[in-house]
């Protein structure tokens, strides 16, 4: 009875012991270090520790890297993966290696980490039915370091409570780095420094977005919350600037020439940019040949440039409610890029010729030089197919007699249609939405 009790004392002893060492992991202990831990005084029990200590080591448990202190060995060594913030403040570490199980990374273990951070963890050795407990020992990228959100300004320091609800602490920001905001405004703020300890990192005001509820303020705060510059660096700018829009004859010899083809683009009522044309003729023979030519940036936006780099960061325009970020700069998307009327422009292109039944008959692929004849929105278009009369009637409605037979055959062989309704906004000239469309 009394060796059932000591083996059962033993087994406690066991598992108080390896607690010890997961939340001491980089620490090499001795076996009175570990009794201290555990309030141990009594001589019987240290012995007891010693002994679990060195048959540990021998079961692979523990390690011995100087003599007579022990550490847990890793059995899992570490990963490296993502983190995943929970609202309670812990965390999961999504490997990158798929095969790997999440992580539990406690709060106190997170080493300042934030959501989406690509960290390296140490996992400790796993217990039976328990999941896997970790704790992060390098950041090795932040995922941002830039937060929108509310400055609160008291008169000894300033602090900005995060749009991002996975961004679980205040940032500090000292009243010398508040650029001028005022209580309540909305801000960008750049992490600049998080201290050993320190419950709240530093950062300074980026960006002064404006009063809380304005549209100007809200929209600006859209686009930095998700990351997207407000503006172009100066570099970008310049290189924009610098692309002439006379387009020389050498250019042009070096392309198929359709400014003499009947041109236009058709796009929203509020577009700026026109980064694509459609051109018809009817050929001698009866058929129709119809060119797609999407605007040839490739030609001004050179690999490697500021501009190209610029361009590859941002990846798309965006579009808000009442603004568009263009991906290049204004001169270029709404200008020297843009399929505007009465103009000429470099673009690249697939041309098809097809009968009366729409079979393809020869198709070209390309660079052309073009000259947009027309301009058409939607509405526009759409009224002239209706009425069966407008500006270039005759050649709208060839192009949709053709298209509907495409549509037709297309459905026929089993494509699927995936609907859905465009929703606008109207607005007021202060920003503000007065209808819905």
């Amino acid at each position: 009875m009394a060796k059932k009790k000591s083996a059962n004392i033993k087994l406690v002893l066991n598992q108080l012991v390896s607690d010890i060492f997961e939340k001491n992991s980089n620490q090499p202990l001795n076996y009175k270090q570990v009794s201290a831990k555990l309030n141990l005084t009594d001589q019987e029990s240290r012995e007891t520790i010693l002994e679990i200590l060195k048959e540990g080591k021998g079961a692979g448990i523990y390690l011995e890297p100087e003599k007579g202190k022990f550490k847990l060995k890793e059995l899992q060594n570490f990963i490296i993966g993502r983190v995943d913030m929970t609202a309670d403040g812990s965390a999961y570490i999504i490997p990158e290696d798929e095969f790997e199980k999440d992580v539990f990374v406690a709060p106190r273990k997170l080493r300042n980490a934030l959501h989406g951070d690509t960290v390296k963890a140490y996992v400790f050795a796993k217990k039976n039915g328990r999941k896997n407990d970790g704790e992060i020992v390098e950041i090795i990228k932040r995922a941002k370091s830039d937060f929108t959100g509310v400055i609160k300004i008291s008169d000894r320091f300033a602090f900005v409570i995060a749009d991002d609800k996975k961004m679980l602490h205040d940032i500090f920001v000292p009243l010398g780095d508040i650029l001028g905001a005022k209580n309540g405004q909305r801000v960008l703020v750049s992490l600049t420094d998080w201290p050993e300890g320190a419950k709240n990192p530093i950062g300074t005001v980026k960006h002064v977005l404006g009063d809380q509820g304005e549209n100007n303020t809200e929209m600006n705060a859209i686009l930095a919350q998700y990351g997207f510059p407000l503006s172009f660096p100066p570099q970008v700018e310049k290189e924009a600037n610098a692309i002439p829009e006379e387009i020389p004859a050498e250019e042009i010899s070096k392309r198929r020439d359709f400014r003499s083809v009947l041109t236009f683009t058709i796009d929203p009522a509020d577009a700026k940019d026109f980064d694509d044309a459609i051109s018809y003729q009817k050929l001698p023979n009866g058929n129709h040949e119809i060119g797609v030519h999407i605007a040839d940036v490739s030609h001004y936006v050179l690999q490697g440039t500021d501009l190209d780099k610029e361009a590859y960061s941002r990846a798309t325009s965006v579009y808000l409610v009442d603004r568009v970020i263009p991906m290049l700069p204004e001169r270029l998307s709404n200008g020297v890029c843009s399929l505007r009327p009465h103009e000429d422009k470099l673009c690249f292109a697939a041309v098809f010729e097809l009968d009366e039944q729409a079979n393809i008959v020869s198709e070209w692929f390309g660079r052309t030089a073009i000259h947009s004849d027309r301009r058409f929105s939607y509405e526009e278009a759409q009224e002239v197919i209706e009425n069966k009369t407008g500006d270039y009637a005759t050649e709208i409605l060839k192009l949709n007699e053709l298209a509907y037979i495409l549509r037709d055959r297309k459905f026929k062989n089993g494509a699927i249609s995936f609907e859905s309704t465009e929703v606008k906004f109207k607005l007021d000239e202060s920003g503000k939405p007065i209808g819905v469309y």
